[in-house]
């Protein structure tokens, strides 16, 4: 195993935490990190992946990546200036050795960049605490009986389900309540209907309630463009001015209306297609008051993504944020991302 020598460096040594997988290899976003590795070194830092149990009391085990010869190297080196939370997977993050990382870096005062995963409804709690980001938000509850959702059901006639901690559009449904009494179910590819709600809640509340925590939100009819949904999908990053819009894309649906996530059949659209001077002040205003109200409740977000939307009577929605976003398919958009990422890294670690 290599040592790395921090007097080879100019600039700060940056730890990506990660995961660690069944054969005890490290598991994450490989070419994002790649790419981050090379922009780095080009400011004269370094970067090293490493998971919660690679930790010692004065140095880490990990990766780091060689942008020259195009290969992972297992190094041994100091503790890292700053460390960028990536693990990959909840499961992971909920896990005593990642509680014990975090405690870990906490107490010798070195940043910890983005704190933990969100999950849809403490989101939901978090953002009502600013007036402003409130006004933007469907309003939901956590599914916990069969009462409540049914009167949520009731005053909406449409609503939609979604897992708490899902991602990428698995597990939603669109629950619809009809003149009839009956009760429609849509998922990404079947249709149910039960003539009651006692005969839905009879099969489906083991899902609700036991497998995972759902929450219902109120269903939003979307603007139309072309005929079909579409999303925003909004990347901000913190700056000395606050939180800062990095880029903007667009996901529009195609086969179903559930979702715009391209890995459920969405499609990208450049967002200047339907870019306005008011869509840009609301994407830099929201950005900007959700970066600091994330901050203030769970500690330091460096970078996250929104998923927003139009209603059809022209009001804007905030749907999601993603605490650790995913790559943007569009190049230029993740190329600055990778830049300001950068950027950011040596701003904290007062190398710039």
């Amino acid at each position: 195993m290599k040592d790395i020598d921090l007097q080879n460096y100019t600039g700060p040594l940056i730890g990506i935490l990660a995961g660690k997988g069944k054969n005890q290899s490290v598991i994450g976003n490989g070419p994002f990190f790649r790419e981050l590795q090379r922009e780095i070194i080009k400011n004269g830092g370094i970067s090293v992946v490493f998971t919660p149990d690679d930790i010692n009391e004065e140095t880490i085990a990990g990766v780091t990546y060689s942008p020259e010869y195009n290969k992972w190297t297992a190094v041994t080196c100091p503790i890292p200036h700053i460390v960028f939370n990536r693990v990959p997977t909840r499961k992971l993050e909920s896990g005593d050795s990642f509680k014990d990382a975090f405690q870990f870096f906490k107490s010798r005062n070195i940043p910890f960049f983005n704190p933990r995963f969100l999950d849809k409804f403490s989101l939901f709690e978090m953002l009502s605490h600013d007036p402003i980001l409130q006004s933007f938000l469907p309003e939901t509850i956590k599914v916990t009986d069969k009462e409540s959702l049914f009167h949520f059901l009731e005053k909406y006639k449409t609503i939609y389900l979604k897992p708490a901690e899902g991602a990428k559009g698995r597990g939603i449904y669109k629950l619809s309540l009809k003149n009839n009494h009956s009760v429609v179910l849509i998922s990404l590819k079947d249709e149910f209907t039960y003539k009651d709600g006692i005969t839905f809640w009879k099969e489906w509340e083991q899902t609700l309630l036991k497998t995972t925590t759902y929450i219902a939100q109120k269903s939003i009819e979307p603007a139309l463009y072309q005929g079909k949904r579409f999303d925003f999908r909004i990347l901000a990053h913190f700056s000395e001015e606050g939180y800062q819009v990095t880029g903007a894309g667009i996901r529009q649906s195609r086969d179903q209306e559930l979702t715009t996530h391209t890995l459920n059949g969405g499609c990208i659209i450049p967002y200047e297609d339907i870019q306005t001077e008011e869509h840009d002040r609301f994407f830099a205003m929201i950005a900007d008051r959700a970066g600091k109200t994330l901050s203030k409740e769970t500690g330091f977000f460096g970078e996250f993504s929104i998923d927003a939307g139009l209603s059809d009577d022209g009001k804007y929605i905030i749907y999601e944020i993603n605490s650790k976003p995913m790559r943007f398919d569009e190049r230029n958009i993740e190329e600055k991302r990778i830049q300001t990422l950068t950027r950011l890294f040596l701003h904290m670690t007062n190398n710039e």
